[in-house]
């Protein structure tokens, strides 16, 4: 897939929310992107990256699924996510998607019913989705086992994730971004969030709100709330050398 420049006329405008707890049943202190279709799964995100990857969860929402024009709730959505995710970084996506299917396909815990969408068509085809999925999956896994069904979610994973590139590029250009500085974006925005996230917490803000403006050289976070603080801080994006 060629990728295609775009010269961005405008910033690209995502408003994100902090809240020292939310109050989603999950009660975890973070920030979460303001979108009208954020799916009550979403947890608060903390600038935190772990060993793999050298962005973390929250940009991974912000630049593999809302940029790429993919909802935060969804397997199929995931799947094109990570994918993004795994172009942008050199990351290997298998080990996410084993870890949705041991703790939410196997045992049942499933979040929407694009679920069988990964599987092969005639199985597929087999399940009724008028019933219980979690009564459906134990009945897959009595059939099939753990290890053989475990391996057609990963391989439905990995498919469909593909299949949906060349949407993610299309729905990535289309905001006048250039779809070759993602990685370059990514980090940017890391960098940026790390700020975002030791204002609050100095300022002791119990909740905050504020805009990413995203654009091919450089992105920005502008605080409006609280009102009165009204901080901003630009990130220039890293040279090609530095990714």
């Amino acid at each position: 897939m060629s990728s295609t420049t775009a010269v961005s006329v405008t910033p690209v405008i995502v408003p994100a929310l902090y809240a020292e707890q939310w109050d989603d049943g999950f009660g975890a202190r973070g920030w979460k992107l303001d979108l009208p279709d954020l799916g009550a799964d979403v947890i608060a995100a903390t600038p935190y990256t772990g060993e793999r990857i050298p962005t973390s969860v929250f940009v991974h929402d912000l630049v593999d699924h809302h940029l790429c024009g993919f909802r935060l709730s969804g397997y199929l959505d995931e799947a094109g996510a990570l994918v993004q995710l795994a172009q942008r970084t050199g990351s290997d996506p298998v080990a996410d998607f084993q870890q949705i299917v041991d703790e939410d396909l196997l045992p049942g815990l499933v979040s929407g019913s694009d679920w069988s969408d990964l599987l092969p068509a005639p199985l597929a085809a087999q399940i009724d989705p008028s019933a219980d999925p979690k009564a459906s999956l134990q009945d897959l896994r009595w059939k099939l086992g753990d290890g053989l069904l475990r391996a057609l979610f990963t391989a439905g994973f990995v498919h469909e994730g593909w299949l949906r590139r060349d949407t993610a590029q299309a729905t990535w250009t289309a905001h006048g971004l250039d779809y070759a500085a993602r990685a370059r974006i990514a980090l940017a925005l890391q960098e940026l969030f790390e700020w975002m996230d030791a204002q609050v917490q100095a300022c002791v803000w119990p909740r905050a709100r504020g805009d990413f403006s995203i654009g091919n050289h450089a992105v920005e976070f502008h605080f409006t709330e609280p009102a009165r603080q009204g901080r901003v801080v630009a990130v220039a994006l890293p040279s090609e050398i530095e990714r």
